[in-house]
Protein backbone atom coordinates (compact mmCIF):
# COMPACT_ATOMS: atom_id res chain seq x y z
CA UNK A 1 0.00 0.00 0.00
CA UNK A 2 1.39 3.13 -0.67
CA UNK A 3 1.46 6.47 0.88
CA UNK A 4 0.58 9.38 0.19
CA UNK A 5 3.35 11.56 -0.76
CA UNK A 6 2.89 15.03 0.43
CA UNK A 7 6.92 16.26 0.90
CA UNK A 8 6.41 18.63 -2.53
CA UNK A 9 2.54 19.17 -1.80
CA UNK A 10 -0.52 17.28 -3.04
CA UNK A 11 -1.18 16.51 -6.63
CA UNK A 12 -4.29 14.96 -6.77
CA UNK A 13 -3.14 13.67 -10.28
CA UNK A 14 -0.60 11.45 -9.09
CA UNK A 15 -3.11 9.65 -7.29
CA UNK A 16 -6.06 9.61 -9.59
CA UNK A 17 -6.08 5.88 -10.66
CA UNK A 18 -7.19 4.92 -7.05
CA UNK A 19 -9.06 8.32 -5.62
CA UNK A 20 -12.37 8.59 -6.87
CA UNK A 21 -13.90 12.28 -7.00
CA UNK A 22 -17.24 12.67 -4.90
CA UNK A 23 -17.89 16.41 -4.56
CA UNK A 24 -15.91 19.12 -5.90
CA UNK A 25 -16.09 22.60 -5.59
CA UNK A 26 -14.39 26.04 -5.81
CA UNK A 27 -11.53 25.29 -3.50
CA UNK A 28 -12.28 22.03 -2.19
CA UNK A 29 -12.72 18.32 -3.09
CA UNK A 30 -14.01 15.06 -1.55
CA UNK A 31 -12.14 11.98 -2.55
CA UNK A 32 -12.45 8.02 -1.79
CA UNK A 33 -9.94 5.81 -1.59
CA UNK A 34 -10.59 3.02 -3.35
CA UNK A 35 -6.72 1.58 -3.84
CA UNK A 36 -6.23 1.41 0.16
CA UNK A 37 -3.51 4.56 -0.31
CA UNK A 38 -2.41 5.02 3.73
CA UNK A 39 -2.22 8.28 5.48
CA UNK A 40 0.70 10.50 5.20
CA UNK A 41 0.15 11.44 9.16
CA UNK A 42 -0.19 8.46 10.69
CA UNK A 43 0.45 5.66 8.34
CA UNK A 44 -3.01 3.77 8.18
CA UNK A 45 -5.02 3.38 5.58
CA UNK A 46 -7.93 6.84 4.90
CA UNK A 47 -11.58 6.44 3.85
CA UNK A 48 -11.98 9.88 2.64
CA UNK A 49 -9.92 12.85 1.82
CA UNK A 50 -10.75 16.64 1.72
CA UNK A 51 -8.78 18.62 0.06
CA UNK A 52 -9.18 22.27 0.80
CA UNK A 53 -7.39 25.46 -0.20
CA UNK A 54 -9.67 27.65 1.15
CA UNK A 55 -8.13 29.76 5.01
CA UNK A 56 -11.18 28.62 6.52
CA UNK A 57 -12.99 25.44 6.61
CA UNK A 58 -16.10 24.13 8.79
CA UNK A 59 -16.62 20.19 9.12
CA UNK A 60 -19.29 18.01 11.24
CA UNK A 61 -18.75 15.31 12.87
CA UNK A 62 -16.90 13.13 11.09
CA UNK A 63 -18.06 10.27 13.21
CA UNK A 64 -14.78 8.29 13.12
CA UNK A 65 -10.60 8.82 13.58
CA UNK A 66 -9.32 11.42 11.54
CA UNK A 67 -6.15 13.18 10.54
CA UNK A 68 -5.14 16.78 9.47
CA UNK A 69 -1.98 17.51 7.13
CA UNK A 70 -0.84 20.89 6.12
CA UNK A 71 0.82 21.42 2.95
CA UNK A 72 1.83 25.06 1.39
CA UNK A 73 -1.01 25.17 -0.22
CA UNK A 74 -3.75 23.05 1.08
CA UNK A 75 -5.34 21.34 4.20
CA UNK A 76 -6.07 17.55 4.15
CA UNK A 77 -8.17 15.69 6.12
CA UNK A 78 -8.34 12.29 6.19
CA UNK A 79 -11.26 10.32 7.50
CA UNK A 80 -10.04 6.46 8.91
Amino acid sequence: MDRLDISDGFDVHDYRHGLKLLKQDRGTMTLENREGFSCPACGDPFERLFVSERRTNTFGDPGRRFCLVRTDDELLLLTH
